[in-house]
């Protein structure tokens, strides 16, 4: 009887501490770390890299897209042309449209 005593206890004890717990506050904020906030000068200074370091991106992907990219097709249209063995994309199908290598068009 003793030890079934001591378990009821101890998982009362448990219990409460688990509710206990999970009262407790989770936010955390810069103050409880001790760190300040950064001033509006080099705020600027990183948006201004920010931006940019985004231009620069933009400018390499806008490049490579213009050289890679090819046209849609509507459906029923040409997408392909036949070169001896191989096929040619002439342009890509829209969405639920597949370029049937018999035929050579958006199906």
């Amino acid at each position: 009887m003793d030890s079934s005593g001591m378990l009821r206890g101890l998982l009362c004890v448990g219990l409460l501490s688990a509710l206990c717990r999970g009262q407790a506050s989770q936010e955390v904020s810069a103050e409880d770390f001790g760190l300040e906030k950064p001033d509006a000068g080099a705020e600027k200074d990183l948006i201004e890299a920010l931006e940019t370091l985004l231009s620069r991106m933009h400018n390499r992907v806008s490049s490579t897209e213009k050289r890679g990219s090819i046209p849609l097709c509507g459906m029923g249209d040409r997408c392909a042309m036949k070169f001896g063995p191989r096929i040619g994309k002439l342009c890509d199908c829209g969405r639920g449209a597949n370029c049937n290598s018999y035929l050579l068009k958006c199906i």
